[in-house]
């Protein structure tokens, strides 16, 4: 993706939080037909070789998977719920308005991941997020009627290739500027604004 200097993010930490806390991605990939696109989680992982990618899965009836031979180039694309308009009235001088964003794209290889591979990998999901749960589901648990659902899944991961993340805050502002975006976006009330204000306050904290 286009991304100016001043919007950069290359602190490997930073980008790895911003996946853990904004998993649920936008997963695009290409071949003869045409291109597609699927919302899904992808969980960032450690192989037994201690390198890092992405898993995930899809349902069988989603024909997307189908394009995935060994080897083909995807692109999954991570986007904070921390984006919002900015008006240029909340400037000092006179300029054009803009959009505020937080975004990860990672692009790398697709491999189909099967059996017991499939059935741990989605074990570790479920846990994650019923981690909070006040009654937690365990796949291990479930009765065998409902483990068999697993067939209807596709597993794959992703081994990363290249890494782009791009945090749009208004870095480009003066300070005073910076400020009054900041009060604005509290000012409308929106959720996604006040999100957008918190992550711009952590970026000059």
């Amino acid at each position: 993706m286009y991304i100016p200097k001043i919007y950069e993010v290359t602190d490997g930490e930073i980008i790895e939080q911003f996946i853990k806390a904004n998993s649920f991605a936008t997963l695009v990939s290409a071949n003869n037909a045409g291109i597609a696109a699927t919302h899904i989680p992808l969980e960032l992982e450690v192989n037994e070789d201690g390198r890092k990618l992405l898993r995930g899965h899809m349902s069988k009836a989603n024909p997307q998977w189908k394009n995935f031979v060994d080897d083909q180039a995807v692109l999954a694309i991570f986007l904070s719920q921390a984006h919002h308009y900015i008006s240029s009235s909340w400037y000092e001088q006179p300029n054009v308005p803009t959009w505020n964003y937080m975004s990860v794209h990672i692009t790398g290889k697709v491999k189909i991941i099967e059996g017991a591979a499939l059935w741990e990998m989605l074990k570790r999901l479920t846990d994650k997020y019923e981690a909070n749960s006040q009654h937690p589901v365990k796949l291990d648990e479930l009765p065998d009627h409902v483990k068999k659902e697993v067939n209807g899944l596709v597993g794959f991961e992703i081994s990363i290739e290249k890494t782009e993340a791009a945090f749009k805050l208004s870095q480009n502002r003066n300070e005073k500027d910076y400020k009054q975006i900041i009060q604005e976006l509290r000012n409308t009330g929106d959720v996604n604004a006040g999100l957008m204000a918190d992550a711009m306050e952590k970026q000059t904290g």
